[in-house]
C-alpha cells in the first residue's frame, strides 16, 4: 500500500479524529523498526524496538469492517513479535467498545489511562486506554 492509500483508509476509519497524512505515513515507513501489515481494505503499522512492540495505528475501511480483517492484522503483528520483543502495547479510545473487545480477545489487558488524549473536532477530548500483552521468551 502506498502512503496515499494508507492515508485514505485512515481518514475513512477515523472520521472523528485528525487523519494522518500521506506524508506522515511516508515518514513513518522510512523509519527503522517500523513494520506495515496489510490486508484488503486495512492495515496495521507497528514499531518494534528494544524489547517492546507498539501498535502505532490499525485502520480498516468502513466498507470492509466486520470481516475479521483487524483480527487478522493483529494476529500477523503478534506472530511477528517473538523473539524480538517481550511486551506489546497500544492505545485505544476509551469509548471505542468494539476495538477494546477486539484487543482484549487478542490477549491485551488495560494497563493505564491517558486523560483527554484524543482531541475531537467539535467535542470534548476522549481518554485513551493503554493496553499491553506480554510475550514471554523461550
Amino acid at each position: 500500500m502506498t502512503p496515499k492509500q494508507l492515508a485514505q483508509i485512515h481518514a475513512a476509519a477515523f472520521v472523528q479524529d485528525r487523519a494522518w497524512s500521506a506524508a506522515e505515513f511516508a515518514s513513518l515507513l522510512a523509519q527503522p523498526y517500523v513494520t506495515l501489515f496489510t490486508a484488503d481494505g486495512g492495515f496495521a503499522l507497528t514499531r518494534t524496538l528494544a524489547g517492546e512492540s507498539e501498535l502505532l495505528t490499525l485502520a480498516v475501511d468502513p466498507d470492509h469492517q466486520r470481516r475479521g480483517i483487524a483480527r487478522g492484522l493483529l494476529r500477523a503483528w503478534a506472530d511477528s513479535i517473538q523473539p524480538r520483543a517481550e511486551i506489546a502495547f497500544l492505545e485505544v479510545a476509551a469509548h471505542n467498545s468494539g476495538a477494546l473487545a477486539l484487543y482484549e480477545a487478542a490477549g491485551f489487558s488495560p494497563s493505564g489511562l491517558r486523560k483527554g488524549y484524543y482531541a475531537r473536532a467539535g467535542g470534548p477530548a476522549v481518554d485513551a486506554v493503554l493496553m499491553s500483552r506480554a510475550f514471554p521468551q523461550g
